[in-house]
């Protein structure tokens, strides 16, 4: 479990590609103080696993699926990105609880700065938007935030000067891509109306399981 509270912004120092995955190295310095291997380590709000660290970098192994569903697979030697370990109990949680599964991902369609903060607007899929709420809580590449403003195609967050200072996420231009996680709660409780144990055993009853048990 991450909070969405930014810890540090690492380099991308090489991505090893294969045809569908990757192993990817990131230049870190405070995330590494205590880091062991199988650590989880949020990065651009997609959990990834150490595989083996140095001094200052560590590598993570990044399956096909992952790369397909985030914008993982648009990174580069030089890209930077969010990083924050995973939670300990006893720390504050300053964010909102995140679990470092992405929900997909979004666009960003425009800045506008209003004096002290800029307005991000990022499009999303309905089948986003229907998670986030006004007010509520929104992880944009690992960033716990808040969607002041929900429409049909789009939502709005806005950045402080500190937000800008420790995240990336002004670094970025208009048409770029970003990991969304939306809040869970919300998930759960539509899982939790909508399921019954009839429609379950329906999604369990397909051809394989008709011939596994002798009809033909």
């Amino acid at each position: 479990m991450f909070t969405g509270l930014v810890e540090e912004i690492g380099i991308v120092q090489s991505v090893l590609r294969g045809a569908k995955s990757a192993r990817i190295v990131i230049r870190a310095n405070r995330i590494l103080g205590d880091v062991k291997l199988g650590d989880s380590i949020n990065t651009n709000g997609v959990c990834l696993t150490v595989t083996d660290f140095k001094d200052n970098s560590f590598s993570v192994d990044v399956m096909a699926e992952t790369m397909r569903k985030s914008n993982l697979k648009g990174l580069y030697p030089g890209s930077r990105v969010n990083m924050e370990r995973a939670l300990r109990l006893g720390d504050r949680l300053g964010g909102h609880l995140l679990s470092g599964h992405i929900d997909g991902t979004g666009s960003i369609s425009s800045f506008d700065k209003e004096e002290n903060a800029v307005w991000v607007t990022i499009k999303a899929s309905p089948e986003l938007l229907k998670y986030i709420i006004p007010r509520g809580s929104i992880a944009i590449d690992g960033i716990s935030l808040t969607a002041a403003h929900v429409g049909e195609e789009a939502f709005k967050v806005s950045i402080i000067p500190h937000t800008k200072d420790v995240t990336t996420l002004l670094e970025k231009a208009v048409g770029n891509e970003v990991n969304l996680e939306c809040d869970m709660v919300g998930k759960y409780i539509e899982r939790l109306m909508n399921y019954s144990p009839q429609n379950a055993l329906k999604s369990r009853i397909n051809m394989e399981f008709l011939r596994s048990h002798g009809f033909y």
